[in-house]
């Protein structure tokens, strides 16, 4: 399902969805399907997010796109381009 159709099924809302198509550019993650699981009262979901299993995200759709920011090792070697 498209985020769109989700955001009109659970509007301004958190929700509790499976990532099942994506794209990566640099440090971000560009959601494309997801498969909605349930929705997260407003108290909740801080604690919600960090039970999400891997795959799986807690995102607000109030939120346009879907877009999950990655935070990279900082103490992992980078080789660099000569």
């Amino acid at each position: 399902m498209k985020w769109q159709k989700v955001r009109d099924l659970f509007p301004d809302q958190f929700v509790l969805v499976s990532i099942l198509d994506y794209t990566e550019e640099y440090d971000k993650k560009i959601v494309h399907e997801v498969s909605p699981i349930r929705s997260i009262p407003d108290n909740e979901a801080n604690k919600e997010l960090f039970r999400a299993e891997p795959g799986t995200i807690v995102y607000h759709t109030s939120n346009e796109e879907c877009i999950i920011h990655i935070r990279r090792d900082p103490f992992r070697k980078v080789e660099r381009v000569q």
